[in-house]
């Protein structure tokens, strides 16, 4: 495959000069297992929201369904380089299924306002498990400018 040279920059969306942010996450599936084992719902109640956790209620699999959601939100904390400080609540990342059961993301409260303030135009999450993990990749487009 070619190599750009380092003064090209990448075009995506019509022309319009974009970067890319990106944020990983790896989660165990013992460690959700014990977060809720030692902590119940002061640790459900603080890390996913209502939705959240009615929608992992709903599943045979809810340690891997959680274990996925957490991966997500870590992977987006870190994509608004932030982790868990700042004023930042893991409350602020929903993540949901679409219809096709594809994740989706709803940001709200300071990592909407910190991904705005980045200029973020689009954020996309990927989530996978294997038996004992869950990873997932959250990436950002931005514009070039911001």
């Amino acid at each position: 495959m070619p190599v750009r040279p380092p003064d090209k920059k990448a075009t995506c969306m019509k022309g319009t000069p974009n970067r890319i942010a990106h944020g990983i996450d790896l989660v165990d599936f013992a460690r959700i297992e014990s977060m809720l084992r030692e902590h119940g719902s002061r640790f459900r109640d603080r890390v996913f929201t209502s939705r959240e956790q009615a929608d992992a209620e709903k599943r045979k699999n809810h340690i891997e369904l959680l274990a996925g959601r957490f991966a997500a939100k870590e992977a987006v904390m870190k994509l608004v380089g932030t982790g868990w400080r700042s004023g930042v609540s893991w409350t602020d990342i929903e993540v949901t299924n679409g219809p096709l059961g594809e994740p989706q993301l709803a940001l709200s409260g300071e990592v909407k306002r910190l991904a705005e303030q980045l200029g973020f135009i689009d954020v996309a999450i990927s989530i996978t498990h294997t038996a004992d993990f869950a990873i997932a990749s959250a990436v950002a487009l931005r514009n070039e400018d911001e």
